[in-house]
C-alpha cells in the first residue's frame, strides 16, 4: 500500500478544496444531494442493525454495532466524489489558508452543499419511513416496525438537548465528531488503493458513532426519519418511548440540534483539523508550491 506523507496529504486537501469551491452551484447541490443520501444509507443501516442488540448484549456492544456499520456512507462519498458539508468544513478553509480561494467562496460552497445534503437526507428518510420502518396492512394502515421504533427513539434523543447546558453538550459532541470525520478523510487520502482508503476511513468513523458524537448531516436523516415514522407508532409503542417524544418536531430538529451541531462541526473540521494541520505544516507546504 502506498502511503503519502502528512505534508503531501495536507497540500492535497487545499488543492481539492480549491476545486470544490470552483464547482457551479447546480453541481454543488447535486453532489451534496448524493452525499446526504449516502450518509442516510449508512445511518439507516445502523438503525436496523442496532435494533434489539442492547437488550441482548448490552449498551456498549450496541454502540459498537451502530458504529461498525455506519461508515459505509462516508466510504461511498470519498470513493465516488460526492460533497459532504462536514468534510468541506476542512477542505474549503484549507484552500483559503493557502490563499487559493476567498472566504466568500468557502461560504458559497458550504451553503449549497449543506442544502444538497439536507435534501438527500430527508428524501432518504421518507423512503425509509414508508419502507423498512413501517409495515402497511392491505387497507393501507401503517404500524411502525421494531426498526421504526428504534428510529423514533434515536430522533427523540437527538432533539432532547433542552437548555443551555444540554446544547453546550451537543456543541462539544459536534466538535469531537467532525474532528474524527476529517481525520478519517485524511486517512482516506493517505492511501492510493481502495482497501487502504476503506480501512483508513472506517476506524475514525466507527469511533465517532460508537462514542455518541453528533454529526449534522447524519442528523438530517436520523431526526426526519423519526418524525416521519412517529405517526405510525401504536399507543403501546409511544408509551414505551415515554415523555421524550414531546421534544420531537421539525422546529426542535433545528433549535435543539442542527443549529448548534452544525456550528460545532464547523469548529471541529476547520479549527481542530484544518487550522491545526495548516499551522503545523505551513512551511513544508509552502516549500512544495
Amino acid at each position: 500500500m502506498v502511503f503519502h506523507p502528512p505534508v503531501q496529504i495536507i497540500s492535497k486537501v487545499g488543492d481539492a478544496g480549491k476545486g470544490k469551491c470552483a464547482l457551479p452551484i447546480w453541481n454543488m447541490l447535486l453532489r451534496g444531494f448524493m452525499a446526504g443520501a449516502y450518509i442516510a444509507m449508512g445511518a439507516s443501516l445502523a438503525t436496523v442493525c442496532v435494533t434489539g442488540v442492547g437488550a441482548l448484549l448490552g449498551a456498549g456492544f450496541a454502540k459498537f454495532i451502530l458504529g461498525a456499520v455506519f461508515p459505509v456512507g462516508l466510504i461511498i462519498i470519498v470513493m465516488t466524489g460526492a460533497e459532504l458539508f462536514t468534510g468541506d468544513a476542512m477542505f474549503a478553509p484549507m484552500a483559503a489558508f493557502k490563499h487559493k480561494v476567498s472566504w466568500a467562496a468557502v461560504m458559497n460552497l458550504w451553503i449549497w452543499v449543506y442544502i444538497g445534503n439536507l435534501i438527500g437526507s430527508v428524501l432518504f428518510a421518507y423512503l425509509m419511513s414508508v419502507g423498512p420502518l413501517t409495515s402497511f396492512s392491505p387497507t393501507g394502515a401503517g404500524t411502525a416496525t421494531a426498526f421504526g421504533v428504534t428510529a423514533v427513539s434515536i430522533a427523540a434523543g437527538k432533539t432532547n438537548y433542552i437548555g443551555a447546558v444540554a446544547l453546550w453538550s451537543a456543541f462539544c459532541k459536534a466538535i469531537c465528531c467532525n474532528w474524527l470525520v476529517n481525520l478519517a478523510i485524511l486517512l482516506g487520502i493517505c492511501a492510493d488503493d481502495a482497501i487502504g482508503k476503506i480501512v483508513g476511513i472506517w476506524f475514525p468513523i466507527m469511533a465517532f458513532v460508537s462514542t455518541g458524537f453528533e454529526h449534522c448531516v447524519a442528523n438530517m436523516y436520523f431526526i426526519p426519519a423519526g418524525i416521519l415514522t412517529q405517526p405510525y407508532l401504536t399507543a403501546d409503542q409511544a408509551a414505551g418511548l415515554g415523555a421524550k417524544l414531546a421534544s420531537l418536531s421539525w422546529v426542535t430538529m433545528w433549535t435543539n440540534n442542527l443549529v448548534v451541531v452544525t456550528i460545532g462541526n464547523i469548529v471541529g473540521g476547520m479549527i481542530f483539523v484544518g487550522a491545526l494541520y495548516w499551522i503545523s505544516f505551513k512551511k513544508e507546504i509552502q516549500a512544495l508550491e
